[in-house]
Protein backbone atom coordinates (compact mmCIF):
# COMPACT_ATOMS: atom_id res chain seq x y z
CA UNK A 1 0.00 0.00 0.00
CA UNK A 2 0.89 3.48 -1.25
CA UNK A 3 1.19 6.23 1.14
CA UNK A 4 -0.06 8.28 -1.65
CA UNK A 5 -3.51 6.31 -1.28
CA UNK A 6 -5.45 8.04 0.92
CA UNK A 7 -6.18 11.84 1.56
CA UNK A 8 -3.90 14.28 2.63
CA UNK A 9 -5.66 14.65 6.26
CA UNK A 10 -5.97 11.34 8.35
CA UNK A 11 -8.44 11.30 11.19
CA UNK A 12 -6.76 11.00 14.46
CA UNK A 13 -8.88 8.55 16.25
CA UNK A 14 -6.73 9.42 19.75
CA UNK A 15 -9.46 11.07 21.18
CA UNK A 16 -12.35 8.36 21.03
CA UNK A 17 -12.86 6.80 24.37
CA UNK A 18 -11.29 9.59 26.03
CA UNK A 19 -12.48 13.34 25.51
CA UNK A 20 -15.49 12.03 22.70
CA UNK A 21 -17.70 9.25 23.66
CA UNK A 22 -19.03 6.10 21.94
CA UNK A 23 -21.96 8.36 20.32
CA UNK A 24 -19.83 11.39 19.39
CA UNK A 25 -17.48 9.10 17.99
CA UNK A 26 -19.64 7.88 15.90
CA UNK A 27 -21.00 11.16 14.36
CA UNK A 28 -17.65 12.09 13.70
CA UNK A 29 -16.62 9.52 12.02
CA UNK A 30 -19.28 9.95 9.86
CA UNK A 31 -18.95 13.36 9.28
CA UNK A 32 -15.54 12.28 8.44
CA UNK A 33 -16.15 9.92 5.81
CA UNK A 34 -18.80 12.25 4.26
CA UNK A 35 -16.27 14.59 3.43
CA UNK A 36 -13.96 12.64 1.97
CA UNK A 37 -11.71 11.55 4.60
CA UNK A 38 -11.37 7.92 4.63
CA UNK A 39 -8.69 7.05 6.81
CA UNK A 40 -8.70 6.98 10.41
CA UNK A 41 -5.36 6.56 12.35
CA UNK A 42 -5.57 5.16 15.85
CA UNK A 43 -3.39 2.79 18.39
CA UNK A 44 -3.65 -0.08 20.36
CA UNK A 45 -2.54 2.10 23.54
CA UNK A 46 -5.37 4.52 22.46
CA UNK A 47 -6.83 5.73 25.05
CA UNK A 48 -5.74 4.00 28.10
CA UNK A 49 -4.72 7.37 29.95
CA UNK A 50 -8.47 8.24 30.10
CA UNK A 51 -10.28 7.50 33.58
CA UNK A 52 -11.13 3.94 34.14
CA UNK A 53 -9.61 3.39 31.03
CA UNK A 54 -7.28 0.25 30.03
CA UNK A 55 -6.39 0.78 26.24
CA UNK A 56 -7.95 -0.38 23.08
CA UNK A 57 -10.97 1.95 23.51
CA UNK A 58 -10.56 3.98 20.27
CA UNK A 59 -9.89 0.81 18.24
CA UNK A 60 -13.09 -0.52 19.83
CA UNK A 61 -15.57 2.48 18.96
CA UNK A 62 -13.99 1.95 15.39
CA UNK A 63 -14.72 -1.50 14.73
CA UNK A 64 -18.13 -0.90 16.32
CA UNK A 65 -18.88 2.01 13.59
CA UNK A 66 -17.59 -0.18 11.25
CA UNK A 67 -20.18 -2.76 11.65
CA UNK A 68 -22.86 -0.77 12.41
CA UNK A 69 -22.12 1.33 9.28
CA UNK A 70 -21.25 -2.08 7.13
CA UNK A 71 -18.60 0.54 5.53
CA UNK A 72 -15.30 -1.65 6.07
CA UNK A 73 -14.64 -1.34 2.62
CA UNK A 74 -15.00 2.18 1.96
CA UNK A 75 -12.20 2.99 4.91
CA UNK A 76 -8.52 2.85 5.39
CA UNK A 77 -8.18 2.13 9.36
CA UNK A 78 -4.31 2.69 10.46
CA UNK A 79 -3.54 1.71 13.86
CA UNK A 80 -0.11 0.75 15.96
CA UNK A 81 1.70 -1.42 18.28
CA UNK A 82 4.16 -1.92 20.33
CA UNK A 83 4.18 1.18 22.86
CA UNK A 84 5.90 0.84 26.19
CA UNK A 85 4.01 1.56 29.25
CA UNK A 86 0.69 0.61 29.06
CA UNK A 87 -1.60 -1.61 30.99
CA UNK A 88 -3.05 -5.33 31.06
CA UNK A 89 -2.76 -6.92 27.94
CA UNK A 90 -0.54 -4.20 26.29
CA UNK A 91 1.91 -4.51 29.05
CA UNK A 92 5.54 -4.92 27.70
CA UNK A 93 5.29 -2.99 24.60
CA UNK A 94 8.35 -3.57 22.25
CA UNK A 95 9.28 -4.41 18.55
CA UNK A 96 10.07 -7.88 18.87
CA UNK A 97 8.05 -10.04 16.20
CA UNK A 98 6.62 -12.43 19.06
CA UNK A 99 4.89 -9.19 20.90
CA UNK A 100 3.74 -7.15 17.82
CA UNK A 101 2.13 -10.43 15.87
CA UNK A 102 0.07 -11.02 19.25
CA UNK A 103 -0.62 -6.95 19.05
CA UNK A 104 -1.73 -7.53 15.31
CA UNK A 105 -4.27 -10.50 16.50
CA UNK A 106 -5.42 -8.03 19.54
CA UNK A 107 -6.24 -5.03 17.31
CA UNK A 108 -7.92 -7.22 14.15
CA UNK A 109 -10.69 -8.38 16.91
CA UNK A 110 -11.36 -5.07 18.33
CA UNK A 111 -11.46 -3.39 14.92
CA UNK A 112 -13.50 -6.53 13.70
CA UNK A 113 -11.93 -6.70 10.80
CA UNK A 114 -10.08 -9.54 9.18
CA UNK A 115 -6.83 -6.71 7.78
CA UNK A 116 -5.77 -3.53 8.62
CA UNK A 117 -4.38 -1.23 5.69
CA UNK A 118 -1.38 0.64 7.48
CA UNK A 119 0.06 -1.39 10.85
CA UNK A 120 3.17 0.76 12.90
CA UNK A 121 5.18 -0.18 14.75
CA UNK A 122 4.17 2.58 17.77
CA UNK A 123 8.03 3.18 19.35
CA UNK A 124 11.22 1.68 18.12
CA UNK A 125 12.78 -0.60 21.20
CA UNK A 126 15.90 0.67 19.69
CA UNK A 127 17.39 -3.23 20.37
CA UNK A 128 15.05 -5.68 18.24
CA UNK A 129 17.32 -6.32 15.32
CA UNK A 130 14.68 -5.57 12.28
CA UNK A 131 15.34 -8.84 10.45
CA UNK A 132 13.16 -10.08 13.82
CA UNK A 133 10.26 -7.11 13.48
CA UNK A 134 10.34 -7.57 9.56
CA UNK A 135 10.35 -11.26 9.29
CA UNK A 136 6.75 -11.18 11.50
CA UNK A 137 5.74 -8.84 9.13
CA UNK A 138 5.88 -10.62 6.19
CA UNK A 139 4.53 -13.39 7.42
CA UNK A 140 1.14 -11.54 8.77
CA UNK A 141 1.36 -9.85 4.90
CA UNK A 142 1.10 -12.90 3.41
CA UNK A 143 -1.70 -14.42 5.58
CA UNK A 144 -3.54 -11.42 4.78
CA UNK A 145 -3.84 -9.44 8.07
CA UNK A 146 -1.91 -6.42 7.00
CA UNK A 147 -1.39 -4.83 4.16
CA UNK A 148 1.43 -2.78 4.82
CA UNK A 149 3.94 -1.42 7.23
CA UNK A 150 5.19 1.62 8.11
CA UNK A 151 7.06 3.26 11.82
CA UNK A 152 6.38 5.90 14.43
CA UNK A 153 8.46 7.95 16.39
CA UNK A 154 11.70 6.51 14.66
CA UNK A 155 15.58 8.19 14.81
CA UNK A 156 17.32 8.27 11.36
CA UNK A 157 19.44 5.96 11.69
CA UNK A 158 17.33 3.05 13.12
CA UNK A 159 14.94 4.03 10.41
CA UNK A 160 17.69 4.04 7.89
CA UNK A 161 18.67 0.48 9.44
CA UNK A 162 15.38 -0.76 9.14
CA UNK A 163 15.20 0.37 5.38
CA UNK A 164 18.30 -1.29 4.56
CA UNK A 165 17.88 -4.63 6.04
CA UNK A 166 14.40 -5.09 4.13
CA UNK A 167 16.06 -4.05 0.95
CA UNK A 168 19.33 -6.56 1.32
CA UNK A 169 16.94 -9.48 2.66
CA UNK A 170 13.34 -8.94 0.58
CA UNK A 171 11.76 -7.57 3.66
CA UNK A 172 8.51 -5.60 3.62
CA UNK A 173 9.86 -2.22 4.38
CA UNK A 174 8.11 0.94 6.38
CA UNK A 175 6.38 2.80 3.28
CA UNK A 176 5.90 5.86 5.89
CA UNK A 177 7.00 7.53 9.03
CA UNK A 178 5.02 8.81 11.78
CA UNK A 179 6.65 11.68 13.19
CA UNK A 180 5.92 14.91 15.10
CA UNK A 181 5.39 18.23 12.67
CA UNK A 182 4.23 20.93 11.78
CA UNK A 183 4.41 24.92 12.02
CA UNK A 184 6.06 25.64 14.99
CA UNK A 185 7.89 22.37 15.73
CA UNK A 186 9.96 22.26 12.00
CA UNK A 187 12.83 20.82 13.74
CA UNK A 188 14.92 18.45 14.20
CA UNK A 189 12.62 16.74 11.23
CA UNK A 190 13.47 19.09 8.15
CA UNK A 191 17.19 18.55 9.09
CA UNK A 192 17.42 14.98 9.99
CA UNK A 193 14.33 12.74 9.00
CA UNK A 194 13.37 14.96 6.13
CA UNK A 195 16.59 14.13 3.70
CA UNK A 196 16.40 10.36 4.88
CA UNK A 197 12.60 10.06 3.90
CA UNK A 198 12.70 12.21 0.05
CA UNK A 199 15.89 9.47 -0.43
CA UNK A 200 14.27 6.49 0.50
CA UNK A 201 10.66 7.65 -0.78
CA UNK A 202 9.07 7.49 2.70
CA UNK A 203 5.64 9.05 3.19
CA UNK A 204 5.52 11.14 6.20
CA UNK A 205 2.63 11.43 8.19
CA UNK A 206 2.72 14.22 10.82
CA UNK A 207 1.27 13.81 14.26
CA UNK A 208 0.20 17.18 16.82
CA UNK A 209 -0.51 18.86 12.80
CA UNK A 210 -1.91 21.44 14.90
CA UNK A 211 0.50 21.47 17.65
CA UNK A 212 -2.34 20.64 20.48
CA UNK A 213 -4.68 22.73 18.68
CA UNK A 214 -2.24 26.02 19.14
CA UNK A 215 -2.26 26.50 15.48
CA UNK A 216 -5.95 27.08 15.36
CA UNK A 217 -5.11 30.51 16.87
CA UNK A 218 -7.77 29.98 19.87
CA UNK A 219 -5.04 30.19 22.79
CA UNK A 220 -2.88 33.14 23.10
CA UNK A 221 -2.82 33.39 27.05
CA UNK A 222 -2.16 30.67 29.37
CA UNK A 223 -6.05 31.80 30.30
CA UNK A 224 -7.15 30.09 27.49
CA UNK A 225 -5.78 26.69 28.18
CA UNK A 226 -9.14 26.41 30.22
CA UNK A 227 -10.69 25.63 26.54
CA UNK A 228 -9.27 22.56 26.28
CA UNK A 229 -9.39 19.78 28.80
CA UNK A 230 -7.36 17.34 27.07
CA UNK A 231 -5.07 19.78 25.21
CA UNK A 232 -4.78 22.57 27.40
CA UNK A 233 -2.33 21.78 29.69
CA UNK A 234 0.54 21.59 26.54
CA UNK A 235 -0.22 24.78 25.31
CA UNK A 236 2.08 27.01 28.03
CA UNK A 237 4.90 26.21 25.52
CA UNK A 238 4.17 27.62 22.61
CA UNK A 239 3.19 31.18 24.41
CA UNK A 240 6.22 33.04 23.21
CA UNK A 241 6.83 35.33 20.63
CA UNK A 242 7.79 32.98 17.85
CA UNK A 243 4.63 31.32 18.78
CA UNK A 244 2.66 34.79 18.36
CA UNK A 245 4.59 35.54 15.47
CA UNK A 246 3.16 32.34 13.69
CA UNK A 247 -0.20 32.90 14.95
CA UNK A 248 -0.59 36.28 13.33
CA UNK A 249 1.06 35.35 10.12
CA UNK A 250 -1.62 32.27 9.57
CA UNK A 251 -4.32 34.56 10.67
CA UNK A 252 -3.26 37.33 8.02
CA UNK A 253 -3.21 34.17 4.87
CA UNK A 254 -6.63 33.41 6.48
CA UNK A 255 -8.11 36.18 6.12
CA UNK A 256 -7.18 37.07 2.77
CA UNK A 257 -8.38 33.30 1.78
CA UNK A 258 -12.05 33.27 4.15
CA UNK A 259 -10.42 30.67 5.62
CA UNK A 260 -9.41 30.34 8.95
CA UNK A 261 -5.92 28.91 11.07
CA UNK A 262 -6.14 25.93 11.60
CA UNK A 263 -7.50 25.26 7.87
CA UNK A 264 -3.80 27.27 6.92
CA UNK A 265 -1.61 25.17 8.73
CA UNK A 266 -3.20 21.86 8.06
CA UNK A 267 -2.91 23.20 4.15
CA UNK A 268 0.72 24.85 4.60
CA UNK A 269 1.78 21.22 6.12
CA UNK A 270 0.25 19.03 3.31
CA UNK A 271 2.62 20.88 0.89
CA UNK A 272 6.10 20.15 2.70
CA UNK A 273 8.61 18.04 0.92
CA UNK A 274 7.59 14.41 1.86
CA UNK A 275 4.51 14.71 3.63
CA UNK A 276 1.85 12.42 2.53
CA UNK A 277 -0.35 12.98 4.95
CA UNK A 278 -1.14 15.42 8.29
CA UNK A 279 -3.10 13.46 11.12
CA UNK A 280 -5.50 15.22 13.06
CA UNK A 281 -8.00 14.62 15.29
CA UNK A 282 -11.62 16.51 15.98
CA UNK A 283 -14.10 16.76 18.66
CA UNK A 284 -16.86 18.64 17.11
CA UNK A 285 -18.45 18.41 13.50
CA UNK A 286 -16.90 22.10 13.19
CA UNK A 287 -13.87 20.84 13.34
CA UNK A 288 -14.31 18.04 10.70
CA UNK A 289 -15.42 20.83 8.52
CA UNK A 290 -12.39 22.77 8.87
CA UNK A 291 -10.08 19.47 8.11
CA UNK A 292 -11.82 18.71 5.25
CA UNK A 293 -11.40 22.68 4.19
CA UNK A 294 -7.47 21.88 4.78
CA UNK A 295 -7.76 19.62 1.65
CA UNK A 296 -8.94 22.14 -0.54
CA UNK A 297 -7.24 25.39 0.61
CA UNK A 298 -4.98 26.43 -2.14
CA UNK A 299 -1.53 28.87 -0.67
CA UNK A 300 0.35 30.56 -2.82
CA UNK A 301 3.84 30.69 -3.33
CA UNK A 302 3.67 34.05 -1.20
CA UNK A 303 1.38 32.59 1.52
CA UNK A 304 4.06 29.46 1.71
CA UNK A 305 6.66 32.09 2.13
CA UNK A 306 5.04 34.36 4.83
CA UNK A 307 4.64 31.17 6.94
CA UNK A 308 8.15 30.05 6.42
CA UNK A 309 9.75 33.25 7.63
CA UNK A 310 7.14 33.54 10.46
CA UNK A 311 7.63 30.17 11.79
CA UNK A 312 11.80 30.53 11.17
CA UNK A 313 14.11 29.72 14.49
Amino acid sequence: MSTQNFPKIVLGGNVFGWSVDENASFALLDAALAGGLNAIDTADVYSHWGPGNKGGESETIIGKWMKARGNRDKVLVHTKGGAPGAPGELAGGNATGAYLSKAVENSLRRLQTDVIDLYYVHYDDKVTPPEDTLGAFQKLIQQGKIKAIAASNYEPDRLKQYLDVAAAKGLPAFSGLQTLYNLYAREPFESTLQPLCKERHVGVLTYFSLAHGFLSGKYRSEADQAKSKARGGAIAQYLNPRGFRILDALQKVADAKAANSAQVALAWLITRPTVAAAIASATSSEQIADLVAATKLKLSAEDLSALDNASKT
